[in-house]
């Protein structure tokens, strides 16, 4: 079976069931923490499971003239109907050992009936319980589709249990809990769809002959061996006891698997009729399916019903999310010179396809966006440019699982340029694996040209997929903006800030520092992202946050026509703006390493100066800092950082100043300190890198000279070993 298949049938039968699954759900719940509730209640005698009928009987007999029945209920709480020595009625929870009364049964409340028959029928009677065994038997088939889905994600089932990459969270814990939950969620299903069928007599015809086949009268042989001493009060489901002492009076016992009568003075069975198969099936299903006999699997079962409510939730904020990234175009696929091919799971992909489009439609140019599985001759078609992620492991998403076989199959007539964009994470071994597949059989295709290499991104990273842009614009001649802000997703439910203080700390460099306070309930950290979008613009521009005394301080220098910076600037304190914060863990301050080196220029400086304030665990920790001229700024974080060094939380401050008498630059430090670099990144220290682009690609170039002079791995190495992080811009 395709995965299209099984992705349009779990949710085609998610979106007929879901309401009936909210409901049952819901009352699921209640009724599990109710079977929970009743195994607290004082009824259950200690080692009940190894009393027998030949202990209990005789001393029932005796505290009781008169016994009429005797039950046993699914707690093991044992219940007597007698008359007592005083002539009085006896309906009362009892101690199986001494025969002395514990309570008295209470029926369950109005609310617990009222939800026990909801869940059954809706209080729809027979119509109810039909619908409800209907959508027990499609909670079957989602539990079937989800399995297969999640065998097909993760490829096959000697990986069902390896580690899910987080895109999100719907995404996230749709598939860990999935799996966790799948055999209790199928267990309630089956069981459920099984009581259905019961109810409606479906095994009647089996049941019936089975009867007549099982009904037995049995006449002792020889000395008969009594049934009391060799049957336990926990096999009992209940015992009607005889009128009169008469032998040819009778116990009925209910056994769990059959009814016996036994004769009461020699505890012989005079006939046996066992249960129907039909019947024991019926009350296994029932035990697994309301978890009234175990409170450990009463609790799973209300675990797994929380469990289906949030399936619903997420697998709708999972459909809704990919229906958001539609394809819309502007242009027809016949006129247009650009072709670009969509390859997504999520939409994520299409998200960054689409930046693009709108931008080469922007500049005059004839451009068509479609899917992998729409591939087909595009006759005026000149440049092909593929945006493909990998699903699983290596495998094709959805919407590109065809596009191999099509490739094969419409051949264009003129020669047309190709290049490839391949989205995924690294934490799967096969990172791009399709990207690289189809890049693979396009340099096979006689009309195909490459045009640039296969570019990778990791986990949506915008500054990785910048780089791209680059290079497509570069040979192009078309200007595409290199923002990696462009790029990022606009968050949803951006929150309130408050603008608590405003300080020009540098006219001659128009550098100020925002102090922001965010909501109660938001968590960051110095290296995540503000979001800001000034004036309702659509667009948004990310600022470095620094954490201090637990508000966000950002700072920003004033950039002439800057949309962002000058929104920031005509803030006052008392102004409330609206922003998101973008967790950015990727540049968090790490936690276990011996030695921190951090390298900024400007602005970059911020995010550093919250992460040596926040250095609680004192992490050996060395700040190199370049700016253009000794300023108030410069001033200003000169004392900072002299503070910090005494209370330990900073190792040394190394400052360059490009515009003074002698000047220096960031990359003139760190070769004066080649030899505390070299060693840092051999005993697995971390470089930290924010500031500008090309400040960073200088110091990344100097680290590299360094390492070959040294005869150690490459700076490459150092940052797929997460050595070498960086946030620049």
């Amino acid at each position: 079976m395709t995965l299209s298949f099984w992705r349009y049938t779990h949710l085609a039968l998610a979106l007929f069931s879901s309401l009936f699954l909210i409901l049952a759900s819901a009352t699921g719940i209640i009724l599990a923490v109710d079977a929970m509730q009743e195994k607290t209640l004082p009824y259950r005698i200690e080692h009940f499971d190894k009393i027998t009928l030949g202990e209990t009987l005789p001393i029932l007999k005796k505290a009781y003239p008169e016994i009429t029945e005797l039950s046993v209920d699914h707690n093991q709480f044992v219940t007597l109907q007698a008359i007592d020595e005083e002539g009085n009625d006896v309906n009362a929870y009892i101690d199986a050992k001494t025969g002395k009364t514990l309570g008295k049964p209470v029926k369950k409340s109005e609310f617990i009936q009222w939800v026990t028959g909801f869940h059954r029928s809706l209080f729809l009677h027979e119509t109810g319980r039909f619908f409800v065994g209907v959508i027990s038997f499609l909670l079957v088939l989602i539990a079937i589709s989800g399995f297969a889905l999640v065998l097909n994600r993760q490829k096959g089932i000697r990986n069902f249990f390896s580690k899910v990459v987080k895109e999100y969270f719907s995404q996230y814990y749709h598939v860990v809990l999935g799996r966790l939950a799948l055999i209790p969620i199928l267990i309630i299903a089956l069981t459920g769809t099984y009581l259905s069928l019961e109810r409606f007599n479906f095994f009647m015809g089996k049941e019936k002959k089975q009867k007549e086949k099982t009904e037995i009268a049995a006449a002792p042989k020889g000395k008969p061996v009594s049934v009391f001493t060799t049957t336990l009060l926990s096999d009992v489901k209940k015992i009607e006891f005889p009128f009169t002492d008469d032998p040819e009076e009778y116990f009925i016992i209910q056994l769990n698997d059959r009814e016996i009568e036994v004769n009461q003075v020699t505890g012989a069975v005079v006939t046996e009729k066992r249960s129907a198969m039909t019947a024991q099936l019926a009350d296994l299903s029932l035990n697994l399916h309301t978890g009234k006999t175990n409170a450990i699997w009463a609790f799973i079962l209300a675990i797994a019903s929380i469990n289906i409510l949030f399936f619903i939730y997420s697998g709708f904020s999972i459909t809704l999310k990919r229906r958001a990234s539609r394809i819309k175009n502007k242009c027809k696929a016949g006129e247009s010179k650009f072709i670009l091919l969509v390859g997504s799971e999520n939409g994520s992909s299409l998200r960054f396809a689409n930046a693009v489009l709108k931008q080469l439609i922007a500049h005059g140019e004839k451009a068509f966006i479609t899917e992998l599985n729409s591939f087909t001759v595009f006759p005026k078609a000149e440049h092909l440019i593929v945006f493909s992620s990998t699903h699983g492991l290596g495998d094709a998403p959805s919407n590109g699982n065809k596009f191999i076989s099509l490739l094969k199959k419409h051949i264009p007539q003129q020669k047309i340029n190709y290049a490839v964009v391949g989205f995924g994470s690294k934490s799967y071994p096969d990172f791009c694996g399709f990207a690289f597949e189809i890049d693979k059989q396009l340099e096979n295709q006689h009309w195909a040209e490459r045009f640039l290499e296969v570019q990778t991104v990791n986990d949506k990273s915008a500054s990785e997929f910048v780089e791209w842009i680059k290079l497509w614009s570069t040979k192009t001649e078309i200007p595409l903006s290199t923002t990696p802000s462009l790029y990022n997703h606009i968050p949803k439910g951006l929150q309130k800030i408050m603008v608590l203080d405003k300080t020009l700390v540098s006219e001659n460099e128009q550098t100020f520092i925002l102090t922001l306070r965010a909501n109660l309930k938001s968590r960051f950290n110095s290296g995540d992202l503000l979001a800001v979008y000034p004036a309702n613009d659509t667009r948004e521009r990310l600022y470095s946050i620094g954490k201090h005394t637990g508000n966000i301080q950002l700072v920003v220098k004033l950039h002439p026509h800057g949309l962002g910076s000058e929104f920031l600037n005509s803030l006052v304190p008392g102004n409330v703006i609206k922003a998101g914060i973008i967790n950015n863990k990727a540049f968090h301050f790490p936690k276990k390493v011996s030695q921190v080196a951090l390298i900024s220029n400007g602005t970059g400086i911020a995010p550093f100066l919250g992460m040596i304030e926040q250095n609680k665990a004192k992490i050996e920790t060395h700040l190199y800092a370049g700016f253009r001229m000794e300023t108030e700024t410069v001033s200003g974080y000169k004392k900072f950082t002299t503070e910090m060094i005494q209370k330990q939380k900073l190792q040394s401050f190394h400052l360059a100043l490009s515009r003074e008498k002698e000047h220096f630059y960031v990359m003139d430090l760190i070769k004066r300190d080649a030899d505390f670099f070299i060693h840092l990144l051999q005993q697995g220290g971390i470089i930290m890198i924010c500031g500008s682009l090309a400040m960073q690609k200088d110091v990344e170039a100097i680290l590299d000279k360094l390492c070959t002079e040294r005869k150690t791995n490459s700076i490459a190495h150092y940052r797929e070993n997460g050595q070498l992080l960086t946030d620049c811009y």
